[in-house]
């Protein structure tokens, strides 16, 4: 769906691409989320439970900045998992400020059988485009995601190679 704003080509060319990327980001989240409602999770679970399936045992902080979510956001679905049963928190000895959470044997079992068939949907979902645009897609996202960090001679660059 294109933009309905009357503005210069640049910023209809913007505005249409985010639109576009957004649009295609919620409906293959919406769909994936899906998936992960018959095991109880929700997709910030899954996503705490994943990172600790694949970096082990972590704080908090480290795990938010990791899924890029708020600490409290954090907190609370980490209180969830542990309600389950699925995580465990437990504060270091030398250092008792510091809390680690881990997964416990029964998250590490329900993780390891979700994150298989989560892997396949995504094989699934992603079929629709080709592997060179797989590719492309991911450079095109880094880059995106990256571009906030970019110094202003970095970005007059990458403006001017467009031109």
């Amino acid at each position: 769906m294109p933009s309905h704003f009357k503005g210069n080509r640049e910023t209809v060319r913007a505005l249409s691409a985010f639109i576009n990327f957004m649009r295609a980001s919620d409906s293959l989240t919406a769909r994936l989320s899906a998936r992960l409602e018959p095991y109880g999770l929700t997709t910030g679970q899954f996503g705490v439970l994943e990172t600790l399936l694949h970096l082990g045992p972590m704080c908090q902080h480290a795990i938010a900045a990791k899924l890029l979510r708020s600490g409290g956001n954090t907190t609370l679905v980490i209180d969830n998992l542990e309600k389950h049963g699925w995580v465990k928190r437990i504060r270091k000895e030398d250092d008792r400020r510091m809390v680690m959470v881990h997964l416990t044997p029964a998250g590490e079992r329900l993780i390891s059988r979700v994150f298989a068939e989560h892997a396949k949907a995504l094989v699934e979902e992603m079929s629709w485009i080709t592997p060179g645009e797989q590719d492309a897609l991911r450079r095109i996202c880094r880059k995106l995601g990256r571009a906030g960090n970019r110094s202003k001679k970095e970005k007059e660059h990458v403006a001017s190679k467009s031109e």
